[in-house]
């Protein structure tokens, strides 16, 4: 039977997402794991495109939208998506300096059953993930 552990985690003004979910990953010893639900807002936003290299500052409050993607002890690859105080949305590869402005609520599912790992992908030029299953 599978078994997937709940955290709900509520990130305080002033709080770097990625360095969060980083660190928090780290202190819980979460070998597997996935973004189930995120909002909240941002005061700073940065991504990267998909162009893979251009990153796009945003100094500006933001609503989150979604936080997607998977976690592993040896990175994590992470989407993010806003929208502006218009309703528009867009959004990119999470970075560093997305941050968090009033709160948000962030709730992250462990799977106890696997191992995420990641390794250079000469094909992608990126750290790709490996999933393996224990017993």
């Amino acid at each position: 039977m599978e078994s997937i552990k709940i955290h709900c985690i509520r990130l305080n003004k002033g709080d770097d997402i990625k360095n969060f979910i980083t660190n928090y990953l780290a202190e819980k010893s979460i070998q597997a794991g996935v973004v189930l639900s995120s909002v909240g807002c941002v005061i700073n936003g940065r991504i990267r495109l998909a162009d893979g290299k251009s990153i796009r500052e945003l100094e500006e409050r933001l609503e989150i939208i979604s936080i997607n993607g998977t976690l592993s002890p040896d990175g994590n690859h992470l989407h993010i998506s806003y929208s502006d105080v218009k309703g528009n949305v867009f959004g990119g590869h999470l970075v560093e300096g997305n941050i968090i402005n009033t709160t948000c609520e962030l709730v992250i599912g462990e799977f106890s059953q696997y191992f995420f790992k990641r390794n250079f992908d000469k094909k992608t030029g990126y750290k790709e993930i490996e999933i393996t299953k224990g017993e």
